[in-house]
C-alpha cells in the first residue's frame, strides 16, 4: 500500500494523490449514469483492455455491477497491466457473476466476432495505445448493436506524461487509417523519447530503460502512440458517425465520452459538443482545453 502511494505521489503529485484517495473513499459517479444505466442493466457487453477499476461497483461508471455479462479482448497472453491472461471463460469483471469470454487478439481486428453482437462496448485507457485508432473504432462499432453504447475513457494529456507532446490531429488519424498502419509502426518514437515526462511515469525507470522498453512496443504496447485532449476525442467520435450523449471528466486525467451507434436511417448531431465556447455543453478542468475550444470543420 505504501509503495502504491509513493508511486502515485511521484507520478501525479500531491493533488493527484489527493484526488485518487478522495475518489476511492468518497466515490463520485458519472452524472449521466442514471440516464444510461438501462443500456447496461442485464445486458451483454465487450470490454477492450481491462478489467478497469473505473467500471467497478464503486467506480466512476459502475457498469460491472449492473451488466449481465462482459467479454474481453486483450492483445497478448501476458501484459504489463494484467499479468497472465488465459483465453476462454475466464474474464472476471464481477466476482458474483459468471465470467465473460476472454479473447486474445488485436483491438483493431475482431474478425472472430459477428456484427452487432454486443449491447455495449467499453474501453478505458486503450485507444491512445493503438497505432490505428480509427481502425480499432471501426471494429468496435461493427460488433456493437444499433442503438448500443460505446463508453470511451481516455487520458487527457495535461494530467499525464504526454503533457509536453502536441495533440494528435484528426487528419493524422485518418491518414493512419488510409495507410493501413499496424502495431509495428514506430513513427512517433523519436517524439516520445524526446518529450515523454519520465517524472510522471515511474514504472518506466530511467531514460535508458524507457528507451529499451519503447523499442519493444509491439511486444509490450506501453507507448501512447497518440496524444489526446477533449476536442480530439469528440472530433474522432463525431467522424465515426456516433451520437455523443455525454462528455464528463474525472481528475487527475480522465475524459469520459458516452456515445450511441445510431441506426442506419439516422444521422448523428453533435454540434453542441463541438461548438464554440458559448455553445459548448461541457466544461473542462484541463488548462490546455481552454486554449483549443474552437470549432473544427
Amino acid at each position: 500500500m505504501i509503495k502504491k502511494v509513493y508511486v502515485k505521489l511521484k507520478s501525479e503529485g500531491v493533488n493527484g494523490l489527493f484526488q485518487t484517495l478522495y475518489n476511492r473513499f468518497m466515490p463520485i459517479q458519472l452524472k449521466y449514469f442514471p440516464n444510461c444505466k438501462s443500456f447496461f442493466q442485464g445486458k451483454v457487453g465487450l470490454e477492450i483492455g481491462g478489467p478497469s477499476s473505473i467500471f467497478e461497483g464503486r467506480g466512476f461508471i459502475p457498469i460491472y455491477s449492473v451488466a449481465k455479462k462482459i467479454d474481453n479482448v486483450n492483445f497478448a497472453h501476458n501484459t504489463v497491466w494484467e499479468g497472465s491472461i488465459n483465453e476462454g471463460n475466464s474474464f472476471i469483471f464481477n466476482k458474483s457473476k459468471t465470467p465473460g469470454c476472454q479473447y486474445v487478439a488485436e483491438a483493431s481486428n475482431l474478425e472472430f466476432i459477428r456484427n452487432s453482437s454486443y449491447d455495449f462496448v467499453l474501453s478505458s485507457h486503450c485507444i491512445e495505445h493503438l497505432a490505428n485508432p480509427i481502425q480499432g473504432l471501426s471494429e468496435w462499432i461493427r460488433v456493437l448493436k444499433e442503438n448500443g453504447l460505446l463508453v470511451l475513457v481516455v487520458p487527457h494529456k495535461d494530467g499525464t506524461f504526454d503533457h509536453r507532446r502536441p495533440v494528435t490531429s484528426l487528419e493524422h488519424l485518418i491518414q493512419d487509417f488510409d495507410n493501413q498502419i499496424d502495431e509495428s509502426d514506430m513513427t512517433h518514437l523519436e517524439e516520445i523519447l524526446r518529450l515523454h515526462d519520465l517524472s510522471k511515469d515511474p514504472g518506466a525507470g530511467d531514460f535508458q530503460s524507457f528507451q529499451e522498453r519503447s523499442k519493444r512496443n509491439k511486444e509490450n504496447r506501453c507507448l501512447h502512440q497518440h496524444v489526446v485532449d477533449t476536442r480530439l476525442v469528440i472530433e474522432v467520435v463525431n467522424y465515426m458517425g456516433l451520437q455523443i450523449l455525454a462528455v464528463e471528466f474525472l481528475l487527475p486525467f480522465h475524459i469520459v465520452v458516452i456515445c450511441e451507434k445510431v441506426s442506419q436511417d439516422q444521422t448523428a448531431s453533435n454540434e453542441k459538443f463541438r461548438g464554440k465556447d458559448e455553445s459548448l455543453c461541457w466544461i473542462s478542468p484541463f488548462p490546455s482545453d481552454l486554449t483549443t475550444n474552437t470549432l473544427i470543420v
